[in-house]
C-alpha cells in the first residue's frame, strides 16, 4: 500500500498475508494480497513564484514514474492498486523544509532564494479511508492472520488498532525510517526487511 501527499513525496506501502491452512501451526505464511495505496500524479501547470517559469507537472520525471508504476502494478498477480485523488485546487508553492530552516536561522535572506528552493505541495484525499475499509473487511471476514504495514504515517493508527482488536498480528515495516510514536504503540512488532540505507 502506498500513498503520496505531494507531487514529489515518496511512497508508503502495506502488505497483507494469511497463514497457510496446510501449515496452521507453523510460522510460514502465504501471501493473501498486496494492497498498494497511492494517488494519480499531479498533472497541472503552474508558474514558479521565484523564476516565473511555467511548470508542466505532466512532463516531469515524477509523473512519468508514477504512471508507469501504476501501469505495472495493475498487471501483477495478487496486487490491488487503490488510488485516491489529489486535492490540487488547494495546493500551492512553499519553501522546502530545509530552506525554511535556513530562513528562520538567518542563514539565508528572502531575496537570495532560487527556483529550486520552492516546491508545489498538494494533499491526497481518500487513501486513508480506502485502506481503513480494506483492513476492516479483511479483519471482520477473518480472511487474514497477519498484516504487514510498510509505512510510517500515523494516519494508519485507527486501522492498525481495529485489526489488532480483531486478533490480527500487525507488523510495521518503516523501511528503516522513524515512524510516529503512536504508530509504534499500536502494532505487534517492528521489522525492516529492505537493505539498510548507507
Amino acid at each position: 500500500m502506498g500513498h503520496s501527499s505531494s507531487s514529489d513525496t515518496g511512497l508508503h506501502t502495506v502488505g497483507i498475508t494469511r497463514q497457510s491452512r496446510r501449515r496452521a501451526t507453523s510460522s510460514k505464511h502465504d501471501l493473501y494480497r498486496i494492497f498498494f495505496y497511492d494517488c494519480p500524479p499531479l498533472s497541472k501547470k503552474a508558474h514558479n513564484p521565484v523564476s516565473g517559469k511555467s511548470v508542466d507537472f505532466s512532463k516531469s520525471d515524477v509523473f512519468r514514474f508514477r504512471i508507469e508504476l501504476h501501469s505495472q502494478l495493475l498487471r501483477q498477480r495478487k496486487v490491488a492498486l487503490r488510488l485516491g485523488r489529489l486535492a490540487d485546487k488547494t495546493g500551492g508553492w512553499a519553501f522546502r523544509p530545509s530552506i525554511t530552516k535556513e530562513l528562520l536561522a538567518g542563514n539565508k535572506k528572502l531575496d537570495e532564494h532560487v527556483e529550486s528552493d520552492v516546491m508545489y505541495g498538494v494533499s491526497q484525499k481518500g487513501v486513508d479511508m480506502r485502506m481503513g475499509l480494506d483492513i476492516a473487511a479483511l479483519a471482520f471476514k477473518r480472511l487474514v492472520k497477519r498484516i504487514v504495514m510498510v509505512a510510517g504515517d500515523s494516519d494508519f493508527v485507527p486501522a492498525a488498532k481495529l485489526a489488532r482488536r480483531e486478533g490480527i498480528d500487525v507488523v510495521l515495516d518503516p523501511m528503516w525510517h522513524r515512524a510516529g510514536d503512536d504508530l509504534y504503540e499500536h502494532v505487534d512488532g517492528l521489522k525492516s526487511t529492505s537493505p539498510r540505507p548507507s
